[in-house]
This record gives structure tokens, C-alpha cells and sequence, in this order.
């Protein structure tokens, strides 16, 4: 898969994503998290994960409108937290992230997480906001194949993206050969574990080879994977090693080494937001 930092992904409503973003979790609203961002978009990122949890769409949005770029070409994300999930709870949490990032719509809106009992009417009220034009395609983030079952047994609409922990160490194949077959493009937030596993021996190994650090590997393993990725670093050192996966490829048995790294995985618990 030849890629480059602008290159897209078309999803399953013709809207194109790109394949590599900034993810902002834990990039503090204000200074640290406008600069973050600011330096992203000109490095050529086009891709800014934020959500309303994060409580930084401000920022985000303050760093979008000041880059000189079109609001096209640049792609935002933002999510619709727990507590706000229901129907008509789910609107006005859009438009309050609307007020906050200072745009006139969100390019992907997903529901955070499955919130039991609540999602359905999330879900309901998310298709109003995109026949609306207030988002151009919506998603879901932290759903297993149960949850996206019983979505398709009340609604015709599949989710654009689904959002989930994916990375050598938490491998999610079931999970994402099954949203391939349903046409949900797959996206990796935690790509990078959280920094846990960058030290492991055998990731440190294969880097060696390729000339490219452990995050490298990391990102580009799930690009290979046919996943968006969203590495958060609010460094721009880290940023910019970040985006430079385009100019090799990981070779298939070292693929087949890298999806091995971790025990097998169960279902991906709250362990953050996400």
C-alpha cells in the first residue's frame, strides 16, 4: 500500500479520510494543545482526533481556523460522551462541540463508547445530525461485533468508522476482519500503547532492521493492517517521527512476528477514554 501523509481513505459514504491523523487525549486545552495541533496541520497532517471527554475542542478548533488552510482540507473528529448519549441529549452535545471548536460541522462524529440502553437513540439521533449537514459521516468508537449487530438490526446505516485500541499488543483480527466485510473502516487510537511495550525486544529488533524507531514500526504495522491511526504526542519532535512511515514497508513475515507480540485479547475494557 504506496501512501503519503495526504493520502485518503474513501469510507463507505464517499467522504475521503486520511489515513494519518493527530490524536489530542490528554493534550491539555490551551497552549500546549493549540500548539500541538498548530504544528501538526503544518508538518501536513489532515487528520485531528479530539472528543468532548478530551475537553480540548476549543483549542482544536482555534488551530484549524488560524492554519490558513480551507475548512475542507482539513478532516476533525469529535465524539459524543457517555453521559451525554440519549436522543435528544446526543444533539445538543453535537452542537455544543460545534460552539466549542468555532466550525460549522464535524467531517466524523462517533459515538465514545456503547453506552448500555443509551446508544440506540445516540445512534437514531446522530443520522438527523448528518442528514442535517452537521457532520459528514458518523461513526462509533470502542464497539464490539455484538454492539454492531444489534446496530444493524435497527438501522440500514453502517457506521463509517469504527475507533478502537489496536496495536501489536492489543490485535484485534476478529474485530477488524469483521468490519472489513461489513465496509467500517477500522481506526487505531493507541497505536503507540501508550508508550508501555516501545521497549519490548523483539519490537526493538525488527526497528533495528528497517532502520526506524519502535512508534515507527507501531504505526506503519497498522497502516499495513488497512487502519487509520491516530498517534497522540503533543511533541513536535514526536509528531513529525510520527508521520515519516511512508518511505518503507514491513516485510510479511516480520507482519506475521508483530501480530504475535501480545496474548490473546478478549474484549477491550474502559481502561481510558478512548
Amino acid at each position: 500500500m504506496a501512501l503519503s501523509i495526504t493520502s485518503t481513505v474513501r469510507l463507505n459514504n464517499g467522504v475521503e479520510m486520511p489515513w494519518l491523523g493527530l490524536g489530542t487525549w490528554r493534550a491539555p486545552q490551551g497552549q500546549v494543545a493549540l500548539h500541538a495541533v498548530t504544528y501538526a496541520l503544518k508538518i501536513g497532517y489532515r487528520l485531528i482526533d479530539t472528543a468532548a471527554a478530551y475537553g480540548n475542542e476549543e483549542s482544536v478548533g482555534e488551530a484549524v481556523r488560524e492554519s490558513g488552510f480551507d475548512r475542507g482540507e482539513v478532516f476533525i473528529t469529535t465524539k459524543v460522551w457517555t453521559s451525554d448519549q440519549g436522543y435528544r441529549p446526543t444533539l445538543a452535545a453535537c452542537q455544543q462541540s460545534l460552539q466549542r471548536l468555532g466550525l460549522s460541522y464535524i467531517d466524523l462524529y462517533l459515538i465514545h463508547w456503547p453506552a448500555p440502553g443509551r446508544w440506540p437513540e445516540s445512534w437514531r439521533a446522530m443520522t438527523e445530525l448528518l442528514a442535517q449537514g452537521k457532520c459528514r459521516a458518523i461513526g462509533v468508537s470502542n464497539f464490539e461485533i455484538s454492539h454492531l449487530e444489534e446496530l444493524r438490526r435497527f438501522s440500514d446505516l453502517v457506521p463509517a468508522v469504527n475507533q478502537i485500541e489496536f496495536n501489536p499488543f492489543v490485535y484485534r483480527k476478529e474485530l477488524n476482519d469483521y468490519c472489513r466485510r461489513r465496509g467500517i473502516q477500522l481506526e487505531s487510537y493507541s497505536p503507540l500503547t501508550r508508550g508501555e511495550r516501545l521497549q519490548d525486544p523483539r519490537l526493538r529488533r525488527i526497528a533495528a532492521t528497517y532502520g526506524k524507531t519502535p512508534a515507527q514500526i507501531f504505526i506503519r504495522w497498522a497502516l499495513q493492517h488497512s487502519a487509520v491511526v491516530i498517534p497522540k504526542s503533543i511533541h513536535p519532535e514526536r509528531i513529525r517521527e510520527n508521520a515519516e512511515i511512508f518511505d518503507f514497508a514491513i516485510s510479511p513475515h516480520d507482519m506475521e512476528v508483530l501480530d504475535h507480540l501480545g496474548e490473546p485479547h478478549a474484549a477491550s475494557g474502559e481502561r481510558r477514554a478512548g
